[in-house]
């Protein structure tokens, strides 16, 4: 049991080290880019997002095989490589490197967030899934908040990033990256625990059966495992809040410190501020996975009070954006945009709402993981690949809306697929409890 969480806790510090490096480089790709543009290299920030969530979206169709062939943590090396390669391309950029190493880090998150899940539910079982997601998405999220910090101080009064300044922050960063890579040596293999009679898909992938066909095989039966999943009625019906997270996703972390960084009225500050916001989506994030981590434990009701105060959270924050927030921030000039909203742009209202943006986020991810892990406990590759596949798409058609919409339209669509994706999410979990019910065990110890 130890070994099982020492496996979770250094599976959130691997992921807390290359998305420290990832997150912080997407933070601040879109404001390294703009002052580039000046020179031969003409890449997008927003095109290169696009093209990640793109091939991710469709690697997720091979994802389960390829986890099912090499085993999990291998995966998690391999990618781990391409998501450092992708970082260490702005330390000297070129457009056709920019947008090659897009595609491979789409491919490689696919991969990485299967083995992920796989991992994730072979070390948890239907008591312990619910802390370690928690655990398991606080780590991950201190990412944000490191990464941040360090942006935060490094460019405090900035407004334009030197060339040093660029190489200094993105030789770090995939140094960091690599460290995270080489930690997943460590997690330790599980045992077989089962009869010698009895199939357990998750021992079956990671299982060593070294023939060629076999492997093949696998690889076939995964895939069309994925297939078959997705057609289930709960899947189904998931999408709709795994589609919700996909689209806030891309605006906390891409579109939102765009926008702050976008208005002139925040004065010399709106760089570092972009700094400071990405810290407090990250304590967001860190206090929700920390306390539903620690709530999955004791709590009578599930998972959908946790989804409730999501929805609330994440409605009072558009409220406030919109009040906040002019309405061409999100596709301001370089020379960023004078407009006000409704009310005079207030630096604390806007921290404040990167802190209910990531709060909120959590509260949705954290129950997804959790309930994706206990619904497909024995076939966790293919269902955390539609999760993915879902999530990822909308990320992208978001990051592709993101260069023209103004921000109340991107704002009313968070809403209405939010509300939509809340209710859905409530159908699947009255069920899972109904089955919980009728399969007689206690419903409150999960």
């Amino acid at each position: 049991e130890s070994k099982k969480l020492f496996n979770i806790v250094i599976l959130g510090v691997s992921f807390m080290f290359i998305f420290t490096a990832f997150q912080t480089c997407g933070n601040i790709a879109q404001t390294v880019i703009t002052n580039l543009n000046n020179t031969d290299f003409h890449g997008s920030g927003y095109t290169s997002m696009s093209i990640i969530y793109g091939v991710f979206s469709a690697s997720n169709l091979i994802s389960p095989s390829v986890v099912a062939v090499v085993g999990p943590q291998l995966s998690m090396v391999v990618s781990g490589i391409f998501y450092s390669l992708y970082i260490a391309v702005f330390i000297q950029p070129a457009t056709w490197a920019f947008y090659t190493a897009s595609v491979f880090i789409g491919i490689a998150a696919a991969v990485l967030w299967t083995a992920q899940g796989n991992c994730l539910t072979v070390n948890s079982d239907e008591n312990t899934i619910g802390r370690n997601s928690g655990v398991f998405w606080a780590l991950l999220q201190s990412s944000l908040f490191f990464g941040n910090l360090y942006i935060y101080f490094a460019w405090q009064g900035k407004t334009r990033i030197s060339e040093s300044d660029r190489r200094t922050v993105f030789i770090a960063l995939t140094v960091i990256s690599l460290v995270g890579t080489v930690l997943f040596f460590l997690i330790r293999k599980q045992e077989d625990t089962k009869a010698p009679g009895e199939e357990d898909s998750a021992n079956e992938i990671l299982g060593d059966s070294s023939s060629a066909q076999n492997k093949m095989m696998r690889a076939v039966a995964a895939f069309k495992k994925s297939i078959k999943l997705s057609f289930t009625k709960e899947i189904l019906l998931l999408s709709v809040t795994t589609a919700y997270t996909g689209l806030e996703l891309t605006f906390f972390s891409g579109v939102y410190g765009t926008c702050i960084g976008a208005v002139n009225r925040f004065g010399s500050d709106e760089k570092s501020l972009i700094g400071l916001s990405g810290i407090f989506i990250g304590v967001g994030e860190i206090l929700g996975g920390g306390i539903f981590g620690l709530l999955s434990k004791n709590n009578r009701f599930g998972r959908n009070p946790v989804v409730v105060l999501g929805i609330i959270i994440h409605f009072i924050a558009f409220y406030l954006i919109f009040f906040n927030m002019p309405n061409d921030a999100p596709i301001a000039p370089m020379e960023g945009t004078d407009d006000a909203a409704y009310m005079i742009p207030s630096k604390e209202v806007a921290i404040f709402c990167s802190f209910l943006l990531g709060l909120g986020d959590s509260c949705f991810n954290t129950q997804l993981l959790s309930i994706l892990g206990f619904l497909y406990s024995e076939d966790s590759a293919p269902a955390f690949a539609i999760f993915k596949f879902v999530q990822s798409i909308c990320a992208a058609v978001a990051y592709f809306y993101s260069n023209y919409l103004l921000l109340q339209w991107q704002l009313l669509i968070m809403v209405v697929v939010g509300f939509f994706g809340t209710i859905t999410f409530f159908t699947v979990e009255w069920e899972a409890a109904a089955a919980l019910v009728a399969r007689g065990s206690d419903y409150s110890s999960i």
